[in-house]
């Protein structure tokens, strides 16, 4: 899924956090809810100014975050 057209940044909205466009709903919500435990269908009743696909780009958007992180392991292990 492309989400660039459904996450953005502002640095005057929620500190520059990454949120699903026209909202203040921030990608970490997002995630916290799901891991919370709440399925995709019970976030998006409770926001319902946001679509699933909203949903899906806000999980998308954090796999290609952790995807391009890169790892430094420092010392022997």
């Amino acid at each position: 899924m492309d989400y660039t057209s459904r996450i953005t940044t502002d640095p005057d909205v929620m500190l520059g956090k990454p949120i699903i466009v026209g909202t203040r709903i921030t990608v970490e919500l997002i995630l916290r809810k799901l891991s919370e435990g709440l399925t995709i269908d019970e976030v998006h009743a409770a926001y319902d100014h946001i679509t699933k696909e909203d949903i899906y780009a806000a999980l998308t958007y954090a796999s290609d975050l952790i995807a391009n992180e890169e790892v430094i392991i420092a010392g022997n292990r």
